[in-house]
């Protein structure tokens, strides 16, 4: 049911498989943005056509033979699978392969009858959240209270492709807001959209925001709370992991690979684990507390600010392709401020009160890491928007300047 061609129908159209693609080298203008490698590229679509015509046909040839019409006929039909035996090494024999290869089940592939029921109904969104946003839709805001659990999977995921149905990108922020209580689970407010807003007084699972996109995510220790929420992980893993747009603020630590591959959202929280900002391409991520280890790996855009309170931050840092520095740009220190009594402002932070309240000093401390060809890049804008060149063109102009 599923075909995998890997790199051959990129040989077709020319690659030689020189493993350069990362160096904007390819000397068959394949993998460059280079105009004079570029120029080289001799491939044709006619030439993939080509080939996944002589795939179909030996496939037509061999479905022959096993007097087979259809690839639908064939699937499930593992009794004309055999075992290769002796592999590449003496323990691959040891695999018991009994199972895959019994045969006789009829629903061994995809059967449109017996699609799997997930159960949607009973879901937050379908229960509670779509209820109520029929019954305040009209007004183009509203306000929902609702108590989750670790059970309780991708809350507001569905609201949020409701509104964006009905609304696009053309409501204000916290034009619908769902004030939920309790323990978020896995997802809780992936991809919600712009004007719909997510707080949750509690903690939240794995995938805290993921793909966020547009939306807002809040999420704050309990009033009542007997542990200071900046000591302590209130968040799981791959916070905001993909966003693209929006914002969240998390009064608390989340885990591991916070804010992987964001490209566009405003973040903040107040520590994280390992690997942190990896392969970050856009968007501003303030963190008010320690990281772990190989931060920013693979960033190769937006910018981050980090409270680096006892000079060892560089010792946690993938240096590799980003530049640490103190904030000394008066645009940086406005930035940093203003998103910290945002936090302040949405989630009551005691944290970061303290660094407001002591704003002179605590600015000291904190510490700007932006990626190095980034840097480049932004500073070329700069100049071209300088000598009175639009954005669009001097974002071009900038990238030819960069890659050249």
């Amino acid at each position: 049911e599923e075909f995998g061609f890997a790199t051959a129908p990129l040989i077709t159209m020319g690659c030689a498989m020189m493993r350069v693609c990362n160096l904007d080298t390819c000397p068959f203008g394949v993998a460059t943005q280079n105009s004079e490698l570029r120029k080289r590229f001799t491939g044709k679509p006619e030439y993939v056509e080509n080939f996944m015509k002589f795939i179909a046909s030996e496939l037509r040839e061999i479905m022959a033979k096993l007097g087979f019409r259809s690839v639908e006929e064939m699937c499930g039909h593992s009794e004309l699978l055999g075992i290769k035996e002796k592999g590449a090494f003496e323990r691959a024999n040891l695999v018991d392969m009994s199972r895959i290869l019994a045969g006789g089940n009829s629903a061994s592939h995809f059967v449109a009858e017996d699609v799997f029921d997930f159960k949607l109904e009973k879901t937050v969104d379908e229960k509670i959240l779509l209820k109520e946003f029929a019954k305040s839709k009209k007004n183009r805001k509203g306000s929902f209270d609702v108590k989750v659990s670790s059970t309780d999977r991708t809350v507001g995921t569905i609201l949020g492709s409701e509104i964006q149905k009905e609304f696009g990108g053309t409501l204000e922020d916290d034009s619908f807001v769902v004030n939920a209580t309790g323990g978020g689970g896995q997802s809780f407010g992936a991809f919600i959209p712009k004007g719909l807003t997510m707080r949750l007084t509690g903690d939240a699972n794995d995938g805290l925001g993921k793909g966020l996109s547009g939306g807002k995510i809040v999420l704050k220790c309990p009033e009542d709370a007997a542990y200071k929420a900046e000591e302590n992980i209130i968040a799981g893993n791959v916070c905001c992991f993909g966003a693209t747009s929006g914002q969240a603020f998390i009064n608390g630590i989340a885990g591991e690979r916070f804010c992987v591959r964001n490209s566009g959202a405003t973040v903040v929280a107040e520590g994280c684990g390992d690997h942190g900002l990896e392969y970050m391409t856009g968007g501003v991520a303030v963190i008010l507390g320690s990281t772990g280890r190989n931060l920013a790996a693979g960033m190769s855009g937006g910018v981050a600010y980090i409270l680096d309170e006892n000079h060892n931050l560089y010792q946690r840092l993938n240096g590799d392709l980003v530049t640490m520095s103190e904030l000394s740009e008066s645009h940086d220190i406005e930035v940093v401020k203003s998103l910290v009594q945002k936090h302040v402002d949405e989630t009551g932070s005691e944290r970061g009160r303290k660094i407001l309240a002591d704003w002179n000093d605590s600015v000291k401390y904190f510490k700007k890491i932006i990626p190095n060809d980034y840097a480049k890049v932004l500073k070329e804008i700069a100049v071209a928007e300088a000598a009175g060149m639009n954005h669009d063109d001097a974002l071009l102009e900038a990238f030819k300047k960069v890659t050249a």
